[in-house]
């Protein structure tokens, strides 16, 4: 597998790798740290993202077998994954490092430049993960229908999981209505409490891999015609959409997703 990552793009590969090793870095440093930001390890916060990264390069690297001929275009979506991602990481950790949050902080002047920085970061990687989408192959061999769709599906509901996070930013929270912290679920943290934007956007983001994997499996374990097997994985899209929607809805009506 890694030696496969590695043919179909190398960049964006031993970037994940070190994603991985930043998690297991953080993971240790969480051993060590008896600090809580908003009631929880600071190191958590990058635990989280570090794995979430490390799936979205991994997962981006795999994909680009699929997409047309145009060097200087796949080029600038992978060096921009790989810089954007860097450099939301590196912002991360130091917010931790510093014993304060990162996301939705304009605490002092340095803070607020900090989230501003990530901010770009991220609108800049959704504008590139929306080129790759542009970049997947047109055409769609029979034999890999389902997969092929759940690449271009999967992306799709990826850049609409990336914007719920724009609109987190707007409303400078994600829970709802109380303030971020209190209760939550292990390591995710979502809240037991209160409803939490963040599961929707988690959702939509993961679609990525769920959607491609779906259309996989409709290859290889069933008859049906390639049109019905992109005709299924669309389905299956609309309802992942809807899904998201409808978790985002509860979580604006302040509904945890598991109560505790």
């Amino acid at each position: 597998m890694i030696a496969a990552l590695l043919a179909r793009d190398g960049a964006l590969t031993v970037t994940g790798g070190v994603m991985l090793i930043g998690f297991a870095v953080a993971a240790v440093a969480s051993m060590g740290d008896r600090r809580l930001i908003l009631g929880v390890n600071p190191w958590l916060k990058p635990m989280k993202f570090f794995a979430s990264v490390a799936i979205f390069l991994l997962t981006a690297a795999w994909f680009m077998a699929e997409t047309r001929p145009s060097p200087w275009a796949l080029a600038l979506v992978r060096w921009t994954f790989v810089v954007t991602m860097c450099v939301e990481l590196g912002l991360i950790c130091l917010q931790a490092a510093r014993g304060t949050t990162s996301h939705f902080n304009e605490a002092t002047p340095f803070d607020a430049v900090v989230f501003a920085v990530m901010g770009v970061a991220i609108t800049i990687n959704t504008v590139a993960a929306a080129g790759l989408l542009w970049l997947i192959r047109l055409d769609t061999p029979p034999v890999r229908a389902g997969y092929l769709w759940g690449v271009r599906l999967g992306l799709a509901l990826f850049i609409i999981g990336s914007l719920l996070g724009f609109l987190m930013v707007a409303r400078k929270a994600h829970t709802v209505p109380a303030p971020d912290g209190g209760p939550g679920l292990p390591f995710v943290n979502w809240s037991t409490t209160r409803g939490d934007l963040r599961i929707a956007h988690f959702v939509g983001l993961h679609a990525l891999q769920a959607l491609p994997l779906v259309g996989f499996v409709l290859d290889r374990t069933t008859r049906l015609t390639a049109p019905e097997r992109g005709t299924l994985v669309l389905a299956v899209a609309v309802m992942w959409l809807l899904a998201v929607g409808g978790l985002w809805r509860r979580a604006l009506r302040g509904r945890p997703l598991v109560a505790l």
